[in-house]
């Protein structure tokens, strides 16, 4: 069975995040949505938030489940079993910042491979950073997150 994870923050989830994961659906038998959790940053969505709002984003679907997690995402990959772990690349700087975490984890876990995804064009804008900005000064945001995801958003005033 072909176990893969696909980590990161998804605070909010984006568009990006679904087409890199509809993409990568035929390539794995199972895709597990890992939430990162990072102590040291002050999270817009809370993580429970963020749980609830991938579950309605992707519905029942048998392949993927979400969890969170805290620690080394290598780390949490071997704890599922994961042999692959999913990241996808908007920009240059992406790659170069995934390439050398990937070489990394490949240091400290050999049989982990990392898959690099690229991002479609009309995506490689998207990133929750801006969004989260968008979401904090009151503006739109029906663009750029799947409509499942915009009954979990808030906007801070």
């Amino acid at each position: 069975m072909k176990i893969a994870l696909f980590p990161g923050s998804f605070d909010p989830i984006t568009k990006a995040h679904v087409d890199i994961l509809e993409r990568s659906m035929s390539l794995f038998d199972k895709i597990y949505i890992g939430i990162g959790i990072n102590g040291n940053k002050k999270p817009h969505l809370e993580p429970e938030t963020r749980l609830e709002m991938i579950k309605a984003v992707f519905g029942k679907d048998p392949k993927i489940e979400v969890l969170t997690y805290e620690g080394l995402t290598i780390e949490f990959c071997k704890q599922l079993k994961a042999k692959y772990m999913i990241r996808g690349i908007r920009t240059v700087s992406d790659f170069e910042y995934e390439k050398a975490i990937s070489q990394m984890n490949h240091a400290l876990e050999p049989e982990i491979e990392s898959i690099f995804i690229l991002s479609k064009p009309g995506y490689s804008s998207i990133s929750s950073t801006i969004v989260r900005d968008i979401l904090r000064h009151g503006g739109k945001v029906e663009k750029f997150v799947p409509p499942a995801a915009m009954p979990f958003l808030k906007v801070n005033s």
